[in-house]
């Protein structure tokens, strides 16, 4: 019987699809393992289990499992066997045994804003942290700590009251968790540098059940590793970040013009970033929006004094002919939410993307030229400044390795109907393909949807065998599988 069938058909029939956990105990409820084999889990085993949880264990017939289990992608929709709603560390702990020792596929869930579905899986066990949501800033050491299933929206607003931020994203419901772990990309990172750079310490809990503190300090070959190595080697339970002055006003950039500019547009766009300073993150790219309208973009935001960004941004004002442009204050908790509308839950997404360091005339072809074939009703090609405090970071300092990278960029598709799915898919594979032989051999593991291993190999670099010897380590048994994954040696 093929994996989906399986877990349809026998989800579906379980005895214990009509029973509360503590009135079924000789009832079993089937579930897939890290093989791919069947197993069965009995009601004893599921009551005992919720039994050691503050939180709750979710299972199919109950009425909050359809959303519990419901991915930001939805590209992606999988039926988990159980998932565990873990309210604190204790929980986790007793999660991870229980997925352990049952051999069960598991899958973590923070903000579940994985683009690659990975924060759900088919048949197994979620550990859902999205529960543990506090937040608390020292301001006087501009230092936040915080529970692994917080938003971003729940770091900016609680550091912004003491105008404090550290990099966090675009989007602000995102998942600090998943963000930080995979590098952690954002408007920040030019001044500041990556997430994965203002972190000063996590919680985990390994694959054999251990609660570690990880920091410069403790389980120092641990905390280089989840700077940038995704959830390979256990579930963060809380984070604490360095914070900086910032806003809460800051300057916002945004330039829309004709689609027939883009490649003057590009060409600027590229020449103007070599000599930004550290204070500008300004990003560029080409959208199609549902209406069929295709534009050129240039949009960021200066971090500096205002007074200092006239002369810096007189040529920008002086390109082209802009749609429209606009250069004005705005509060920086406004800018970090201006992107969400236009990345609702529950869309269909898919996206590929690489660092680049060299930009000539080719490249700008490849964008431009593969841009005016696309075909989903929504499409970005989306280009972010790296550079900065970024590249001030020595490769080997944490598991994120292209400190040298001077752009990321992706291309982002979404749409509603399932109709044209794979078609949409083909013609974003088609234009990675074109700009692939322009890119460097890194990636944003966050943005990527199934890293082969030898692009993953490719990716983490020099670092990469130590990413291995660490998950021999830490996850011997590939626990932690559901990411871009790093497989352990034997």
């Amino acid at each position: 019987m093929r994996r989906r069938d399986f877990v349809s058909a026998a989800l579906s029939t379980s005895v214990v699809a009509c029973l509360p956990i503590d009135k079924a105990r000789t009832s079993t409820l089937p579930a897939l393992t890290m093989t791919g084999g069947e197993t069965t889990l009995t009601q004893t085993e599921l009551a005992e289990f919720a039994a050691s949880l503050r939180g709750d264990v979710v299972l199919p017939n109950d009425a909050a499992y359809d959303q519990a289990r419901r991915a930001w992608n939805g590209v992606f929709d999988k039926h988990p066997a159980l998932i565990a709603r873990c309210r604190g560390a204790a929980d986790v702990t007793q999660a991870v045994n229980f997925a352990r020792s049952h051999q069960l596929i598991t899958a973590v869930r923070a903000g579940g804003h994985s683009m690659a579905g990975k924060s759900i899986c088919e048949g197994g066990i979620v550990i859902d942290v999205s529960p543990m949501q506090s937040v608390r800033v020292d301001p006087d050491r501009r230092i936040a700590r915080i529970d692994a299933g917080v938003l971003l929206r729940g770091l900016d607003h609680e550091a912004q009251q003491f105008g404090l931020a550290t990099t966090a994203g675009v989007v602000s419901h995102t998942g600090a968790a998943g963000l930080t772990l995979g590098g952690g990309l954002g408007r920040l990172q030019r001044k500041h540098g990556l997430t994965i750079d203002n972190l000063r310490g996590v919680d985990i809990v390994t694959a054999d059940g251990r609660w570690l503190r990880a920091n410069r300090d403790e389980n120092a070959d641990l905390f280089w590793g989840v700077r940038g190595g995704g959830g390979n080697f256990g579930v963060v339970t809380a984070f604490e970040y360095q914070l900086h002055p910032v806003g809460p006003t800051v300057l916002n950039v945004a330039s829309l013009y004709p689609i027939e500019q883009a490649r003057q547009m590009l060409e600027f766009y590229f020449e103007f970033m070599q000599a930004a300073p550290d204070d500008l993150y300004i990003g560029a790219g080409m959208i199609k929006r549902p209406d069929g309208r295709a534009m050129a973009m240039i949009s960021g935001c200066f971090f500096g004094r205002f007074d200092a960004a006239d002369a810096l941004l007189q040529p920008l004002r002086e390109f082209g002919t802009p749609i429209v442009q606009t250069i004005a204050p705005i509060e920086y908790l406004d800018l970090q939410s201006r992107n969400d509308d236009n990345n609702p839950h529950g869309r269909k997404y898919y996206s590929k993307s690489g660092f680049f360091n060299d930009v000539d005339s080719s490249l700008i072809d490849a964008l431009v030229e593969g841009f005016g074939r696309a075909r989903a009703p929504q499409t970005g090609v989306l280009i972010s400044p790296f550079g900065g405090a970024v590249g001030r970071v020595n490769p080997g300092d944490t598991a994120f390795y292209h400190r040298d990278a001077q752009f990321n960029i992706e291309v982002a598709l979404s749409w509603e109907a399932n109709a044209q799915s794979a078609e949409y898919v083909e013609w974003g594979r088609e234009f990675w393909r074109g700009v692939m032989p322009f890119a460097s051999s890194g990636f944003y593991v966050n943005t990527e949807m199934d890293p082969s291993e030898r692009r993953l190999r490719e990716n983490y670099g020099a670092n990469y065998d130590r990413l291995v010897a660490l998950k021999h380590r830490y996850d011997p048994g590939n626990l932690f599988r559901l990411n871009a994954n790093i497989k352990p040696t034997g």
